[in-house]
């Protein structure tokens, strides 16, 4: 899986390319996320457009990072997650915690 960081404003988007799955690629998403808190970002933007599959481990991240955010007043933001990861997250009923946007600018744009 490749991982990119960057800032758009003053949200921090983090982009994925490849499954997320557990190993490698969950333990450097989760080190990304919990970097942003550290550094004090709350505001995370997760592009999942090229992520062909999340699997439980991954959206066990993703949920507790997006509970974190919260506690800190922010929140993560999904962005073009593909059809098996909505699928997975309506399985197990977690689809209605997490925004989803179908761009990067309009995901950043809701932040405000």
């Amino acid at each position: 899986m490749d991982l990119s960081v960057l800032r758009q404003s003053d949200v921090q988007v983090i982009r994925l390319r490849g499954r997320l799955t557990l190993g490698q690629p969950v333990d450097a998403f989760r080190q990304a996320l919990e970097s942003a808190f550290e550094s004090g970002d709350n505001r995370i933007l997760v592009n999942l457009a090229e992520v062909p599959m999340v699997d439980s481990s991954g959206i066990g991240v993703l949920v507790r990072c997006h509970t974190s955010a919260k506690q800190k007043g922010g929140s993560i933001k999904l962005v073009q997650p593909q059809n098996y990861t909505v699928k997975t997250l309506k399985m197990v009923g977690l689809i209605d915690i997490f925004e989803i946007y179908e761009s990067e600018e309009d995901a950043v744009a809701s932040f405000d």
